[in-house]
Formats: structure tokens, sequence, C-alpha cells
């Protein structure tokens, strides 16, 4: 088995070790061309996921081109932002067969694509039986010191989601199939939005009242908007929705967490960003969260919030209070069309 991995930020470089520890032969495209050239003299991504050995059987390269002709598997790991240029760089290249995998978690601002979107768009409509995503609880840190990971991959066809299972489990690495893409890819994305929110939460010094309120409201905030996406509801109580929604809300791994924690103690989003070499997907994904909520008529109040504290500089603690004094409703709605998609948060 011939795969190639697009990307080689933490969560890269852990899916790609993990897949060249099973004895496959992987490729690793990796962006900087001086890391690149690290990496394969000492096996460690001294930037993305340092302290770890990598498999010796993982080789590296700066040429995508390298990383995608005659790969019978293409796993896309780009953040979200980028993934549309990377994957139109790679278009003459990737064989008509291969399989691809997106592990992007992310909305694309302007287009408000999700990436199976964006790959339907740049790769042309019959790529989407070819196509699985991969999401779910899965800090990288954890899956490459093979700490025990249940995770899940999407596809229209079964056999390619059953390929994919087959293909990454492992004694550590747990993967479950589903059906619904379009659930599993807006679950990774929205999750990263109300974990910002959480850290502002904890930044601003709330205990736990405070965020099991944000976790529960910010699920319903994500089912409501994949209703009016056509996702499935049990989705959102899975593995890539409530699963990955707890790990990026309460795990000290989490970048949008740590983002957010940082906006609640008063620094500015600038300041932060300019800190981290990481992508930290929340912070954009929300602005294309609100918009994409705005253009289907969706109420999702703590992602609003969110995006009036992140692109509004709004006062965190404002925020907060304003949540807190909207109308009083039902936790529920009942007896609503089921098409309405309006405010019941």
């Amino acid at each position: 088995m011939r795969i190639g991995v697009i990307g080689a930020g933490s969560w890269g470089t852990a899916l790609a070790n993990l897949l060249a520890k099973k004895g496959l032969d992987v490729i690793l495209w990796v962006y900087e061309e001086d890391l690149a050239a690290r990496m394969s003299e000492t096996c460690v991504n001294d930037l993305y996921l340092p302290d770890f050995e990598l498999d010796p059987r993982l080789r590296y390269t700066n040429q995508l081109r390298d990383a995608v002709a005659d790969r019978q598997v293409l796993l896309l790991v780009p953040p979200s932002q980028v993934m549309r240029t990377v994957v139109s760089q790679m278009v003459t290249d990737i064989p008509d067969d291969c399989l691809l995998i997106s592990a992007a978690k992310g909305i694309e601002n302007d287009t408000l694509l999700t990436m199976s979107e964006v790959l339907t768009v740049v790769l042309g409509g019959d790529i989407a039986d070819r196509c699985a995503y991969l999401s779910g609880p899965s800090f990288a840190k954890e899956v490459a010191a093979e700490q025990p990971t249940a995770v899940a991959v999407a596809a229209t066809d079964s056999t390619v989601a059953d390929q994919v299972q087959d293909l990454f489990s492992t004694d550590y690495f747990r993967v479950y199939t589903n059906a619904d893409v379009v659930g599993v890819e807006l679950c990774g994305a929205l999750k990263n939005v109300i974990a910002l929110a959480a850290g502002v939460s904890d930044g601003l010094g709330f205990g736990y009242n405070t965020r099991a309120a944000l976790i529960t409201r910010g699920l319903a905030e994500m089912a409501r908007l994949g209703k009016a996406k056509g996702a499935q509801a049990e989705t959102f109580a899975g593995l890539a929705g409530m699963g990955d929604l707890v790990l990026t809300c309460t795990g000290d791994l989490s970048r949008n967490r740590s983002v957010g924690i940082e906006l609640g103690k008063g620094r500015s989003l600038d300041e932060i960003l300019g800190t981290m070499r990481m992508v930290a997907e929340g912070v954009k994904t929300t602005l294309s969260t609100y918009q994409l909520a705005q253009k289907l008529g969706v109420d999702l109040p703590l992602t609003t919030q969110m995006y009036l504290i992140l692109y509004a500089g709004k006062d965190p603690r404002q925020a907060v209070t304003d949540l807190m004094m909207r109308d009083l409703k039902p936790e529920h709605q009942t007896g609503r069309p089921d098409n309405d998609t309006g405010s019941d948060a």
C-alpha cells in the first residue's frame, strides 16, 4: 500500500507515523524545506510534534508531486483554509483510482464550504465516491504516544469507509464507520468554535458549571446547523460530535481552548496568534460558521458571541452577560415543523 500524507503538522505527522508503523509505504509532504531535511536526518518533527521519534521507515519530501504521484491513498491534512490551494496544485498528479482521505476540520472562509464540498469543486463531482473524512476526539500527541483512541470515518460509499477503517485501525487506534459525511464534517469544524468559547470561560475564571453549560448548548448549536445542512441527528451524539467537543473544550492540549483562555484573560487575538506556530482552526471557522448560519437562517447564540469577540472586539464578560440575559425559553422546542431551523438555544 503506497500512501502519501499531505501536511506535516502535528496531526498529519502522527497519522503518517501510525501508518508507517504498520509497515506501509508512507511518504509525508512537509511544507517547510528545512524541516523536511531535519526530519529525514533525525526522524523528529521538532516544530509540530517534538519529543517523539518517528518510525524510521517513514519518508519525507518537500516536493508535493513526490508525495502524490503513484500513490494508492492520499491523506489530506493541511489547514482547512489552504485545502483548496494545496489540492489544486496536486490535481494533475493524483492517480485516477486513488483513495482520498481528509483529516482537516474546518469551513472555508468566503465560500462557506466544508472540505468535502471544496474537494468536489476542485476535483469534480465524480470524486465523492472515492473520498472519506476522518474525525473524532484525537490529540496528535496522545496518538503518537499510542494512547487508546477512538475516531470515526465518514464516506458516502460504505466500501470506502470500510477500507479506511482497516487501514488505520491498530491496537491503540480504533476506527468506527459513519455514513453521514455532512454531519461528521460539521462536527469537526464547529466543535473548535465552542472550544474557543469554553476557553474564554476558563480565562474569565468561571468553573465547571459554566463549562458544562457551554458544552451542552454548544452541542445544541452544532446539531441545529447540522439539521439545516441535512446531517443525521445521531452523528452529533457520537465520536465526531460529543466526543470531539468534550475533548477540545476540556483538554489542555486543545489549541482552540488555549486561544480562548488567553482571550478571556484580556489578551488581543493578534497578540495570541503572533505567539503560535500551529493553527487554531476555530478562529477562522468562527467567521465561516457565523456567516453560514446567517445565510441559512439558523440562530447560533454562542457562535454569534464568539464571532463578536473575535471580529468586533466585544468584551468577553459582556458577551457572557448577553448570553445569560436572552429571552427565557424551553430547553427543547416542540410542535415545530421539521424544516424550522430557527432559534431554540
